[in-house]
């Protein structure tokens, strides 16, 4: 079959089967064109949940298909990869963040989204990379431990300088990659463009930024700009993506090493076998994990999440 031939079977199989299918942003294009949402992992979820699709495949990685599960329990949520894992989200487990609390009892403990359902049990609340700032400020406790991805976290401190942090040294492998180095070889390349970057990246990147945010972030500002170049510090794939929705502007990679193996591990094949029935894997989450889980995400709902 070609590319397109395989795009109209999947169409078709989502219909027949009862699927939804969730296509995180960083995944090729060719996948992304038969989603059904496209976007952030927790954007993802809630889209999961109000969708009357009674089956949903998840293509990312483990972690996003956890909490599209943890959400909605009563559907059935399939990975298209099952070693699409995110080294990130495997960083730490409940028993590290067992032993965090006791190093540090005054502390409300915040994790990036980007974590696994079971420590997700562990923790106060969790965030994602566009609410941290707004969820932060609006918890009591003027003391902050935040894990993973102490480079995320070092971008909310910046905007809430009353509060006192301390961090787990995380974060993504993908994102390490970028240095200031490439942006400056980048401006050298593209003067006229406007950087944009993932807080996820290393505090020296991000300090060299026009802008810093989530993937839909960047996404809404170079779609929304009259400016005609960018350069984009975040997975490769968001480069092909915008180039496709705005022909008329230029965008570049800030690095070519910036390329996440795991979210680009899932092939328009899995998608087709996992829709269907013959690929794939099912998530199954234990019922109290799932309910300590979600406990996190409805505290992150309430502070404005």
């Amino acid at each position: 079959m070609t590319i397109k031939e395989l795009q109209n079977k999947i169409i078709e199989l989502k219909k027949e089967k009862d699927v939804c299918l969730l296509v995180h942003a960083y995944q090729d294009h060719e996948i992304v064109e038969v989603a059904d949402f496209v976007g952030d992992s927790y954007g993802l979820s809630l889209k999961a949940k109000e969708a009357p699709q009674k089956n949903v495949v998840m293509c990312g990685v483990r972690f996003m298909a956890e909490t599209v599960k943890v959400l909605s329990p009563e559907k059935r949520v399939f990975i298209a990869n099952e070693n699409a894992l995110c080294p990130m989200a495997d960083q730490m487990d409940r028993e590290q963040v067992e032993t965090l609390r006791e190093q540090y009892p005054d502390y409300t403990i915040v994790a990036y989204i980007n974590t696994t359902s079971e420590l997700k049990t562990a923790v106060d609340v969790c965030v994602t990379s566009s609410s941290a700032v707004e969820i932060i400020k609006n918890i009591k406790n003027d003391k902050i431990l935040f894990i993973p991805d102490c480079n995320l976290g070092s971008w909310v401190q910046k905007q809430i300088p009353e509060k006192e942090f301390v961090f787990y040294h995380g974060g993504c492998p993908t994102h390490l990659r970028i240095t200031k180095r490439d942006v400056e070889r980048a401006r050298q390349m593209h003067p006229n463009a406007e950087v944009l970057v993932h807080p996820e990246c290393l505090e020296e990147v991000t300090n060299e930024a026009d802008y810093a945010g989530s993937t839909t972030g960047i996404m809404n500002y170079a779609k929304k700009s009259e400016k005609k170049e960018f350069i984009i510090g975040t997975e490769n794939s968001i480069v092909d993506h915008l180039q496709y929705e705005c022909p008329g502007k230029m965008f570049y990679p800030l690095s070519k090493e910036c390329v996440c193996h795991n979210m680009r591990a899932t092939t328009l094949m899995d998608v087709y076998n996992t829709i269907n029935g013959v690929g794939g894997k099912e998530i199954f989450i234990d019922d109290e994990v799932r309910q300590k889980a979600k406990n996190c995400i409805d505290k992150m709902i309430e502070l404005g999440g």
